[in-house]
This record gives C-alpha cells, sequence and structure tokens, in this order.
C-alpha cells in the first residue's frame, strides 16, 4: 500500500516484500507532520502506541530518551516537536512537526 498524505510530493510504502531489510532494522524513520498533537490523537484513535510530544533539551535528543523535554517545543518553532512510535515490525518512527518549511527545502 502507498500512502501520500493530501498535498504532499512524499509517500511511503507499507508491504510485504517491500525491502530487504529485516522487520524492526529501521529506527528514526521521519514522518512529517503540520500539527503533531493532531496526528497523535489520530494515531491513538487507532490504537496505536505513540510517546507524548516532546522537545530537545539537548542536540541530538530526539533520537535517545535522555535529554527530552516532555511537550511541544516552547516558542512551537518549526522542525522542533516531535514523538515516537514503533511498527508491529518494531520499526520506530520519529513524527516531527514542521509548519513551515526552511528556504530551499
Amino acid at each position: 500500500m502507498q500512502f501520500t498524505p493530501p498535498g504532499s510530493e512524499c509517500s511511503i510504502q507499507f508491504g510485504t516484500n517491500v525491502a530487504s531489510a529485516a522487520p524492526g532494522s529501521a529506527e528514526s524513520l521521519y514522518l512529517i507532520v503540520a500539527d503533531i498533537d493532531a496526528a497523535r490523537e489520530e494515531l491513538l484513535a487507532l490504537g496505536v502506541e505513540v510517546s507524548e510530544v516532546f522537545h530537545e533539551g539537548m542536540p541530538g535528543a530526539r533520537f535517545h530518551d535522555s535529554g527530552r523535554v516532555p511537550g511541544p517545543a516552547p516558542d512551537r518553532g518549526t522542525y522542533a516537536s516531535f514523538a515516537t512510535f514503533s511498527d508491529p515490525d518494531g520499526n520506530g518512527f520519529l513524527l516531527q512537526e514542521i509548519t513551515t518549511r526552511l528556504p530551499g527545502r
């Protein structure tokens, strides 16, 4: 199955025999969302276990539990709020809220 969010230029594919990587081997796969609270609530409504929203207290903390600060970024700055979840195979996903793209992106 291929999923393309409305208005997006990117897609993601889910299915069997789509990639050669072992199940559970992919970590920190970014999924970009415009509203992290709404995305989190939608995943929760579907039965997905999703972390609380957090922001980095130090660079790189999005990839490690230590250094994460609960709640969205204080200024709600674009690129700065995150949540995590795993699929049934153990692959890890990182939701990142981007409300305004930086120039050139």
